[in-house]
């Protein structure tokens, strides 16, 4: 399987990740994409990708980090490596009161137009949107960017039907966390189940959001991955491992990652 956004630089992780992937690997986690939050993250997130064969990384700026420290020529540059495989996470957060939406915005403006630039430059790449309580405010500043809708993907999704419906007619991807596991988000699942299966991904967000049966275990780690997945496949009527299969398609084609190698069998 494939933990489409995680964030091995976070404390949590960043002096023990072969640890962290080592039990990806043993729990069938073999491609991990791990997410920036500014440009100094971008460059560790890298540093770690070129370190480790089954991880690869993000260049971008979150909206809950819009006021710290960030280079936009420092985050084209990280996006030159072969292993960086997407812009983000960039959007809008209403939940947190600070930064302020007003500083968010002028960050997402900013974001999108270099994107825009970096597209007509030849570093066009699918793009990691962060937003909580934000659907009204983001959807249409995505849509007036010019950039396809089929470039992005909604990641973290937590809210209901509602917005999920938007996202489906915006015409992005979604991908789900831990959340679509608790007891306590039946309007999580009822947007779940009007999702194509082509347009749905997985993710921890680890050190965040760990799923049942495994939540009370902090921090949660990529290797949780697999069951939010299995979670999913129950609710749609699915079996594991043929949704498995599909997830990892999508992700593999809507972030352009190679197909793992199988292991030799020993003769």
């Amino acid at each position: 399987m494939i933990d489409t956004h995680c964030h091995l630089t976070f404390p949590q992780f960043v002096e023990r990740v072969d640890a962290v992937m080592a039990c990806a690997a043993a729990a069938g986690v073999v491609q991990v994409i791990t997410i920036s939050t500014a440009s100094p993250d971008a460059r560790v997130c890298q540093r770690v990708a070129n370190a480790h064969p089954s991880v690869w990384f993000s260049a971008g700026l979150h909206p809950l980090h819009c006021d710290d420290p960030n280079d936009w020529n420092e985050l084209r540059e990280c996006a030159q490596d072969p292993r960086c495989v997407a812009w983000g996470e960039l959007g809008l957060d209403r939940f947190h009161r600070e930064p302020p939406l007003d500083h968010q915005r002028v960050a997402l403006d900013a974001h999108l137009d270099h994107i825009v630039q970096w597209t007509s430059e030849g570093l066009a790449k699918p793009i990691i949107i962060h937003c909580r309580d934000a659907f009204d405010d983001l959807i249409p500043i995505l849509r007036a960017c010019g950039l396809p809708p089929t470039r992005f993907v909604f990641h973290c999704f937590t809210a209901g039907p509602r917005e999920m419906q938007m996202l489906l007619e915006f015409g992005a991807s979604v991908s789900f966390t831990g959340v679509a596991t608790y007891r306590n988000a039946p309007a999580l699942r009822e947007a779940i189940a009007m999702v194509p299966l082509e347009r749905m991904m997985v993710e921890t967000d680890a050190p965040y959001l760990s799923p049942e049966p495994v939540r009370s275990v902090r921090p949660c780690e990529p290797a949780f991955v697999v069951h939010t997945a299995r979670a999913i496949a129950a609710q749609r009527g699915i079996a594991p491992h043929e949704l498995e299969a599909i997830l990892d398609r999508n992700a593999r084609a809507f972030f352009g990652l190679p197909t793992p190698r199988p292991a030799h069998a020993a003769s």
